[in-house]
């Protein structure tokens, strides 16, 4: 590949320069800020720069510790009079590359490269994450009534737990300068559609516990391993059994129940049978699906299985998110079906969010009517070989300055 730019179009009639967003936007993908167990600094590094980024404009900048090392940062921008409170909001935290040889590029370049923008947390979110805080800028330097709140929150990749100190302070009027959010732009990768529907998601461990014994001698101990086997079947049929029930959603597709983590024993010891066993399962799904209900199937299920094996079950739900259905007609909803038609002069696809996003929790634990919108492919995120087009993070801009305009241009 040979490094060329972007085309964008014409650029000399930006409110803002498409440039530095672009290299906003590298800067942020250079930072390895992956979201591991153990790491000690994730986003720090990124949130360092877009803070800066953010006394640089002149906003009032507010940076939170949310956990050890994990913060999330705010700035606000009043406008010269009162008005609606728009949110954009996004996260630089991002998944693990894998294996570096798998991507045809370092997987930190940050380069453009055929007009492309390449590397870990392009698409998902550093691109978006750029685009909001440059078009917050032209729409500061233009003049609006209101008040625009851009944050950057911690831990989107984990268990969301910016966004949910987030909401809690905002419930509790504790965050400085702001009384109230009136809508919230998510600047996630969707690929154009501007998405007012996102799966639930639940995120669930059930652990067997039996007791150990040697493996030559099975009938002294209480194998968990052959309940995990059972398990495993009984949910491929709970996951057929629901996606009968409640069809194909036109935006959000099927009902998903996946094992994703299996733990027991050790290949240090295979002459042991394990005490214990435990399976994760990533649940997505639609509105139709009643999560109580789903939790209460599993749980039984569980203990049958464990009276069956003579065991013990403790079924754990680490965490719950339902699914968000803003409706179409919600103010957010309809400025940033504006924004994108102003941007792109063509009508917007009405989409769904396939996983989750940390508007999830700000609609769940605050009421927050929010939507999901930004630069990057659908599908590309956590993949190898991630990458953005440059010119849709121009785009995206334009769109978030126009959506803020037609939002904030309505009375409170």
């Amino acid at each position: 590949m040979s490094a060329a730019p972007a085309d964008p179009g014409d650029l000399t009639t930006e409110e803002f320069d498409p440039a530095a967003v672009i290299a906003l936007a590298a800067a942020l993908v250079r930072q390895r800020t992956v979201n591991e167990t153990g790491a000690e600094v994730v986003e720090a590094p990124a949130v360092a720069l877009v803070a800066q980024v953010m006394r640089d404009f002149g906003w009032a900048v507010t940076v939170t510790e949310v956990a050890p090392g994990r913060p999330s940062v705010l700035g606000v921008i009043d406008g010269s009079a009162p008005g609606r409170t728009l949110m954009f909001e996004g996260h630089v935290d991002v998944v693990t590359e894998g294996d570096p040889a798998a991507w045809s590029f370092d997987p930190y370049s940050g380069e453009v490269v055929d007009g492309r923008l390449l590397g870990r947390g392009s698409a998902d979110m550093k691109s978006g994450v750029a685009a909001m805080l440059y078009a917050a800028r032209a729409v500061q330097l233009a003049g609006f009534a209101g008040r625009l709140v851009v944050g950057v929150l911690a831990d989107e990749e984990g268990m969301m737990l910016g966004a949910k100190r987030f909401a809690a302070d905002l419930t509790a009027g504790a965050i400085p300068g702001v009384d109230r959010v009136d809508g919230v732009i998510v600047c996630e990768p969707e690929g154009g559609e501007v998405c007012p529907i996102a799966k639930g998601a639940m995120r669930i461990e059930v652990e067997f516990t039996g007791v150990m014994a040697h493996g030559a001698m099975p009938a002294m101990g209480a194998n968990p391993l052959p309940a995990i086997g059972s398990l495993l079947i009984a949910l491929a049929e709970i996951e057929r059994g629901y996606q009968a029930q409640v069809g194909t959603h036109p935006v959000l597709g099927d009902f998903y129940l996946t094992p994703t983590v299996l733990t027991a024993g050790s290949m240090d010891q295979i002459n042991v049978i394990p005490a214990t066993a435990g399976l994760a399962l990533d649940v997505r799904t639609g509105p139709g699906v009643d999560h109580p209900g789903l939790i209460t199937l599993l749980t039984r299920l569980a203990d049958s299985l464990a009276d069956e094996h003579g065991l013990r079950a403790e079924v754990t739900v680490l965490d719950d998110r339902p699914p968000v259905d803003t409706p179409v007609d919600s103010p957010v909803v309809q400025a940033m079906l504006a924004g994108h038609l102003d941007a792109t002069g063509t009508a917007a696809v009405i989409g769904g969010v396939p996983g989750t996003t940390d508007g999830t929790i700000l609609t769940r634990d605050a009421g927050l009517p929010t939507v999901v919108y930004g630069p990057g492919g659908k599908w590309i995120a956590h993949q190898a070989d991630e990458h953005v087009e440059v010119v849709e993070i121009v785009t995206c801009t334009r769109a978030y300055i126009a959506a803020a305009r037609h939002f904030l241009a309505a009375p409170a």
